[in-house]
């Protein structure tokens, strides 16, 4: 997996569809829009999966867990861009990255990405801090109940 290379905290956090083929994601006081693939998954299929992603990150204190933003046939395909999730107790820390599916032990499974995900890294390989943004659980505890996700 390779880490896109500031860490921040407050109390909002959504990710969400903007039009067809647009997503956005807004963590603390960072906001982002970012282009989904429609090839291998519809948008709902993301939804469903961010779903997934938001409910697993709020089963443990300290879990792994991620948000897909754009996916195409993992079996054609070099790489899924993502944002992981790493909660540790009250808080999640998010950051922006690429599942390489090549250096994969084991085949990726789009239902499940989370299982590609390495663990929380906060510098790269040549010693450079990665970008990371901090929410509280409950502003995403927030998020859900607010968009029926819960």
């Amino acid at each position: 997996m390779t880490r896109i290379s500031t860490t921040s905290s407050h109390e909002s956090f959504a990710i969400e569809l903007v039009s067809a083929g647009v997503g956005r994601i807004i963590v603390a006081d960072f906001t982002e829009t970012f282009h989904m693939d429609l090839t291998f998954w519809d948008p709902e299929h993301y939804e469903k999966s961010w779903a997934s992603a938001l409910r697993r990150v709020d089963e443990a204190d300290l879990t792994t867990s991620c948000l897909v933003s754009s996916i195409t046939d993992p079996r054609a395909a070099n790489f899924v861009l993502c944002w992981p999730l790493y909660r540790v107790h009250g808080d999640i820390f998010v950051q922006n990255s690429l599942i390489i599916l090549g250096d994969l032990d084991q085949d990726f499974d789009p239902e499940r990405p989370w299982f590609s995900v390495g663990p929380r890294e906060v510098v790269d390989e040549d010693g450079h801090n990665i970008s990371e943004w901090r929410v509280d659980v409950a502003a995403v505890r927030r998020f859900r109940a607010a968009s029926g996700w819960s």
